[in-house]
C-alpha cells in the first residue's frame, strides 16, 4: 500500500486527475448552470406568452361588449390545469368581476342600463393597492414577474398589464392607462425537477469522463513514463547493493531516455571508480595487515574500528580486549593518549615503556575538508631492538675496539664535560695521561701482536683498577687518560701510583712478560687552565717530566704546591 501510495506515477496520475476533475468539473458546472437559467428562461417565457395570450382575449370579449362572458372566461381560467392561481384585477389590487362597481360606472357614462348588475358581491383584495410590484406595472406598464416560497415549493408569479384601447373609452374613459392585471401564478416543482435531472445526468456524465480518462491517462504514464523510471528506479536499488554492472534500455530521446543514457553513463564510471577503491583499499588491506607497527583507527564517534594483527602482538592483546578497552587505552594510559591528541603530539614524549617493550607512539585526529573530526588513528612501533642496537652502535661508537676503554672523540666529550662542570661549581677534577714505557721498543722485540695483547691488558686492568665513575679511556697509540670526577689532587695520586705499581705487578703476556707505565697528574683547582685542552697539557707535561727523570713514576703537575707528597708515598708503601 505505501509502494503504491508514494510511487511516481500514481502522484503524476493523481495530480493530471485532479488537474482534469477540475476541468471537467468547470464546464459540468457551467453546463449545468446554463441549463438552469436555460430552463427558468424558457418556462419565464411560457408563462408570458399565456399571459399576454390571455389579456388579448379577454380584451377582445370586452371590446365585442360580452362582459358576462368575461367573467366566465375569467372564471375558467383560474382552472387551467398546471397553474396554482389565474386572477384578473383592477388595477387597484381588487379581483375583477367579484362586485358592481365597475358595471355602475359603465352604465352611467353610457345612460343606459347596459349590462345587469350582479346579484351577489363580494370584494376579494388580491394585491395591496400600495404593493411595489403592482406600483412597479402601472408606471412601466411592462410585465413584472417575481417568485415566491410557500412552505418547500417554491412558485413563479406573472404580472401583466391589460391596457385601455382606444375602443374601451367609451365605457371606461381615459382617466387609466392601465385597465386592469392579469395574475399568473405557477410551482416551479417542474422546473426544480428539470434542472435537478438535469444536473444528475451531468454528474453521471462528469464520473463516467472522469474513470474514462484518468484510466487513459494511467495506461498511458504507466507505459511511457512509469515503467521507464521503474526501470531506473530499479537499476538504482542494483547499483547500490553492489551492483555496478547494472544497465538501462536507453529507449527514446526525451528526458527519460537522456536520464536512461546518463544513468548508465554514471553506472560505468561508478564501476570504474569501485575497481579503483577496491584496488585501492585491497592494497592498503595489505598494508595495515602486514605492517609490522601496531595500526589501530576509529570512527566518529570514537569506536575503534581497525586493529591488525601487529597491534596484538605489540601491545600483547587481543583484538577483543583492544575493542573493548577502548582507543584511550591501547597503553593503558588514558591520560597520555588524551594528551596526545589534544597537543598534536607537540613537547609530548615519543616513546615510552610498556609491557617490558620500548615502543614508539603517534596519534592524530583525522578531520573532513569542513574540519569535523572523523575519527583517530595511532600508529605504534615496537623499537626495543631498535633501541638496544643503538645503544651498541653509540656503545661502539665511544669505545676503543682493541681495549674496550672509551675512544678519543668520547674522551674530549667527557672531558670537555666535566671541565665545564668542575669550572662552573669549583669541584675537585683529575685527570691522569700515562703510556707505556720503551713501548716501540718492546713492539721491535716481541712484534706487533704481543704490543696489542698488552694494550689489551692495560685496558682490562684500568676497568677493573678504577671506580665506575671515573672514565678510563685510550688517547691513541700506547696513551691513555683516565678522567676522575669530584678527585682532588691526593686522591689522584694515590689512585695513580696504586695503578702504577699494579701494572709493574701484572704480566702482559705469556713467559711473565711485564710492561711499566709513567703517569702524568693535573688535578683542578690545585692548577688552572682556560679550557680543558690546555688542562690535559698539563697532564701531558707532567708525563714527559717523568719520562725525563727515569719513567714507570707518578709526576704531579705543579707538585709544589702538593706539600703533602711525601706523607702520601708513605700512605701508600
Amino acid at each position: 500500500m505505501g509502494r503504491f501510495t508514494l510511487s511516481i506515477g500514481n502522484k503524476i496520475v493523481a495530480l493530471v486527475g485532479v488537474v482534469f476533475f477540475a476541468s471537467l468539473l468547470s464546464m459540468v458546472l457551467f453546463y449545468a448552470l446554463r441549463q438552469e437559467q436555460t430552463i427558468f428562461h424558457e418556462n419565464r417565457e411560457h408563462m408570458g406568452e399565456i399571459t399576454e395570450t390571455v389579456s388579448q382575449g379577454l380584451q377582445t370579449i370586452m371590446l365585442a361588449g360580452y362582459a358576462d362572458i368575461a367573467q366566465n372566461y375569467a372564471g375558467r381560467l383560474k382552472k387551467m390545469q398546471g397553474f396554482k392561481d389565474f386572477r384578473i384585477l383592477r388595477s387597484n389590487g381588487l379581483e375583477a368581476f367579484q362586485d358592481n362597481k365597475t358595471i355602475a360606472n359603465v352604465n352611467a357614462r353610457i345612460g343606459q342600463e347596459e349590462f345587469s348588475p350582479r346579484e351577489e358581491e363580494k370584494e376579494l383584495r388580491v394585491l395591496a393597492a400600495d404593493d411595489v410590484r403592482l406600483k412597479q406595472l402601472l408606471e412601466t406598464k411592462e410585465k413584472v414577474s417575481f417568485s415566491e416560497w410557500e412552505g418547500n415549493e417554491e412558485f413563479l408569479t406573472f404580472l401583466t398589464p391589460i391596457p385601455l384601447q382606444k375602443a374601451c373609452t367609451r365605457c371606461h374613459g381615459k382617466d387609466q392607462e392601465v385597465r386592469g392585471v392579469l395574475k399568473l401564478t405557477a410551482s416551479l416543482a417542474s422546473v426544480r425537477a428539470s434542472i435537478e435531472q438535469t444536473r444528475t445526468t451531468a454528474y453521471r456524465m462528469l464520473g463516467v469522463a472522469m474513470v474514462v480518462g484518468i484510466g487513459l491517462v494511467w495506461l498511458l504514464i504507466r507505459f511511457s513514463v512509469v515503467r521507464r523510471i521503474r526501470r531506473v528506479t530499479q537499476a538504482m536499488g542494483a547499483v547500490a547493493q553492489g551492483h555496478f554492472d547494472e544497465k538501462v534500455p536507453e529507449s527514446g530521446r526525451d528526458e527519460l531516455g537522456q536520464m536512461a543514457k546518463s544513468f548508465n553513463a554514471m553506472s560505468a564510471e561508478v564501476l570504474r571508480s569501485y575497481a579503483g577503491l577496491r584496488q585501492e583499499q585491497n592494497k592498503l588491506t595489505t598494508i595495515i595487515l602486514s605492517a609490522k607497527e601496531a595500526i589501530i583507527a576509529t570512527n566518529a564517534a570514537g569506536e575503534v574500528v581497525i586493529v591488525n594483527p601487529a597491534a596484538e602482538r605489540i601491545l600483547e592483546k587481543s583484538r577483543e580486549d583492544i575493542l573493548y578497552g577502548g582507543f584511550f587505552n591501547v597503553v593503558d594510559d588514558p591520560d597520555y593518549v588524551k594528551a596526545f591528541l589534544d597537543k598534536e603530539g607537540v613537547d609530548m614524549p615519543e616513546t615510552l615503556v610498556f609491557k617490558n617493550r620500548i615502543l614508539n607512539f603517534y596519534a592524530a585526529s583525522i578531520q573532513d575538508e569542513e574540519g569535523r573530526n572523523i575519527g583517530s588513528a595511532a600508529l605504534i612501533r615496537d623499537v626495543t631492538e631498535e633501541k638496544k642496537l643503538e645503544e651498541k652502535l653509540r656503545a661502539m661508537s665511544y669505545t676503543d675496539k682493541l681495549t674496550g676503554l672509551f675512544n678519543r672523540r668520547r674522551m674530549e666529550e667527557l672531558l670537555h664535560a666535566e671541565f665545564e662542570r668542575a669550572s662552573r661549581y669549583s669541584l675537585n677534577l683529575g685527570v691522569l695521561f700515562f703510556d707505556v714505557d720503551h713501548f716501540k721498543k718492546f713492539n721491535d722485540t716481541y712484534g706487533h701482536d704481543i704490543g696489542d695483547k698488552v694494550l689489551e691488558v692495560i685496558g682490562r686492568t684500568a676497568k677493573d683498577h678504577f671506580r665506575n665513575v671515573d672514565m678510563p679511556c685510550r688517547y691513541g697509540g700506547e696513551e691513555f687518560c683516565i678522567i676522575l670526577p669530584n678527585t682532588g689532587p691526593k686522591g689522584a695520586f694515590i689512585a695513580a701510583e696504586r695503578f702504577r705499581r699494579r701494572m709493574e705487578q701484572t704480566p702482559v703476556a705469556e713467559g711473565g712478560i711485564k710492561v711499566t707505565v709513567s703517569i702524568g697528574i693535573a688535578a683542578f683547582p690545585m692548577v688552572t687552565a682556560p679550557n680543558w685542552e690546555a688542562f690535559l697539557k698539563l697532564a701531558d707535561n707532567a708525563l714527559y717530566e717523568g719520562k725525563r727523570a727515569g719513567r714507570n713514576r707518578v709526576i704531579m703537575c705543579d707538585a709544589e704546591k702538593f706539600p703533602e707528597m711525601d706523607e702520601v708515598m708513605a700512605q701508600i708503601a
